[in-house]
Order: structure tokens, then C-alpha cells, then sequence
């Protein structure tokens, strides 16, 4: 598949068959995105594949909690109530989101990404908002791993809500207190047809010229 295309057809998939995900393909994925750029070249990356049923099904035990949380502080639990009532693309989006919550346990191959913290280096610690910049050493592989995936014809489902539940899921799989949890990938091949094309901002829209507000 060439970039472009990737990037433009790589949508979040929420519904996904019983299909295991074959070992070759997500070697290959993790062959290409271990390319991805990292501060120092560090490539403090790491990640955990898991198969199993039941630790499938303890990881979902610890995403739904999150998942109900988060709809609750967006306000979006009134769309899910409300059903037909409801702007229908709103809907439509938080009800497949509800129903990969619902039944992550059956998503049939879970991925933690995972980056050991001191290949990190916070350069905005000490401004007066909330940290970003940490990621900038596990996204971009994180992003090459979807498109990697998306190339091997699998659908995914980035997601961040189990972060909160890091220490358990720390015991859970074994991993060491170095590494922070980054996310958690849900992968498989989707029962939706693929998009052509996502819908996007324009261009016009967040680049500017010279000084914020000049078109470009």
C-alpha cells in the first residue's frame, strides 16, 4: 500500500472479526514501525502482544470502568441515553466506541505500548501548563505501527484510558516499574469495509505562514 494512501484510509476500527491476527503480519508491522524517530535515537519502546482469553478479558475488566468515567466528564452519556434523539453522526461514532468498550475481550489481540521513562526527556517541565513533549519518544512509533498494521490489511483502535490503570496492568503482564504505559492498541481485521478517504480539517485550517492566522 503507498504512504499516502495509508495515511488517508487508516480509520479507528471498532468492530473486528474472530480472526487471529497472524503472527507474521504483526512481525512485520513491528519491523517496520521500530523505524519510527525517538529522542537520541534511544528507542525506548516496548511492547506486550497479548492473545490469552482471560488476560484479554482482564484488560477489558480494567478498560470499561475508564471508558464509562471518561463519556461522564465529556458529557457524552446523554447521547448514548438519549438514542435516536441524538445528532445521529454523534451517535453513531460514541455508539461504536460503546460497543468496542462492551466487548474488548473479543478484539482478539491486544497490544501495550509501553516506553521505559528514562529514555524520555521532558523539555517543558518547567512551563506552566500541562506536558506534551514526553511522547514525542513513543508516539511516532506508535503512529507507524497503525500504519504498518493498516499495509498488513488489520484494522486498530488506539486508546489511552487504560493508562490510569498502569499499576495493574503492570502486574498484570509482568512489566518492569521503569516502563510507563503509552497506550493500548486493539487490532484485528474489521468487519467494515475499509474507507476511501477520512474526513479531515483542511490544510487551511491549522497551517499558517510566518505568524499564527496567515494563510499559507
Amino acid at each position: 500500500m503507498e504512504l499516502y494512501e495509508a495515511m488517508r484510509c487508516a480509520p479507528t476500527s471498532r468492530r473486528f472479526k474472530s480472526d487471529p491476527v497472524p503472527r507474521e503480519a504483526l512481525l512485520r508491522a513491528l519491523d517496520a514501525a521500530r523505524f519510527a524517530p525517538s529522542g537520541g535515537n534511544r528507542q525506548g519502546w516496548r511492547v506486550v502482544a497479548v492473545e490469552d482469553a482471560a488476560t484479554r478479558a482482564r484488560l477489558a475488566e480494567l478498560y470499561l470502568p475508564q471508558w464509562r468515567d471518561y463519556i461522564e466528564r465529556m458529557g457524552a452519556a446523554p447521547v448514548l441515553a438519549q438514542g435516536a434523539d441524538a445528532d445521529p453522526r454523534v451517535r453513531r461514532t460514541l455508539g461504536a466506541a460503546d460497543e468496542y468498550a462492551q466487548r474488548l475481550a473479543e478484539v482478539p489481540l491486544h497490544l501495550l505500548v509501553g516506553v521505559r521513562l528514562a529514555d524520555v526527556l521532558v523539555t517543558d517541565e518547567r512551563l506552566a501548563r500541562q506536558s506534551i513533549v514526553g511522547g514525542a519518544s513513543v508516539y511516532p512509533f506508535v503512529q507507524n505501527l497503525l500504519l504498518a498494521l493498516r499495509a498488513e490489511g488489520l484494522g486498530a483502535a488506539l486508546t489511552t484510558l487504560l493508562v490510569p490503570e498502569e499499576e495493574e496492568v503492570r502486574r498484570l503482564l509482568g512489566m518492569p516499574p521503569e516502563i510507563a504505559l503509552a497506550c493500548h492498541i486493539g487490532v484485528g481485521y474489521r468487519v467494515d469495509d475499509w474507507p476511501t478517504r477520512l474526513t479531515r480539517a483542511p490544510v487551511s485550517d491549522f497551517a499558517f505562514l510566518d505568524r499564527w492566522g496567515n494563510a499559507l
